[in-house]
């Protein structure tokens, strides 16, 4: 703790690369999921292949995962971000999947009884009841990803990782504390955050 308090301004800059580098990667992997998820809301023979493949994905520790993809972009910002979006697609499909599959029936053919395009019924009708869920997914897959992006550190993407690094290879456990210590909390605030979000969308 000594180490948090005496250097905060080193963890506030560390702590802002964390939730930069987290905030790019759910971006990219919420551009993807969402597609991804409507494609097999509406063909479900989709499903098998898709989640085969997020699910191998899935499986693959990070340190791999990161290693694999360093050949492609080298080291740096944008192999974690590439690695941590991919880690995020199985979370974030399933869950966006499980809140659009959950509208009931009735309403769907409502709204195409009203004359309504599936654009339209997507956009008025699905988008607003599956919300709820949709964002519990979000927040699994954001606090999934505030941990993970500590191990970036090791293909120098920055973030708080590079504490716990840095206090691990020079043995000051009160350095590494302190980024564990951070990213915890970061991760305890978007749980929250996300969690009060959720509660007012179902209500």
């Amino acid at each position: 703790m000594s180490y948090l308090f005496r250097h905060l301004d080193v963890v506030a800059r560390l702590s802002g690369e964390h939730v930069r580098l987290v905030g790019v990667s759910l971006m990219i992997a919420l551009a993807i999921a969402v597609p991804v998820a409507v494609a097999i809301t509406r063909r479900p023979w989709l499903a098998r292949p898709v989640f085969g493949v997020f699910s191998l994905v899935y499986t693959i520790p990070s340190l791999a995962l990161f290693a694999l993809l360093i050949p492609v972009f080298g080291l740096g910002f944008w192999t974690a971000v590439a690695g941590l979006a991919a880690y995020a697609q199985m979370v974030l499909v399933r869950n966006t999947v499980a809140a659009l599959r959950g509208i009931e029936p009735a309403v769907l053919e409502a709204a195409h009884g009203m004359g309504m395009s599936d654009r339209q019924i997507f956009w008025r009708v699905q988008r607003p009841l599956a919300m709820p869920v949709f964002i519990a997914g979000v927040r699994v897959a954001t606090v999934s990803l505030i941990g993970i992006a500590a191990i970036a550190a090791w293909i120098n993407a920055g973030g708080l990782g590079t504490l716990v690094l840095d206090g691990i290879e020079h043995d000051y456990p009160q350095k590494a504390l302190a980024g564990a210590l951070a990213a915890v909390l970061l991760a305890v605030v978007a749980d929250q955050g996300l969690r009060m979000l959720e509660r007012r969308l179902a209500r």
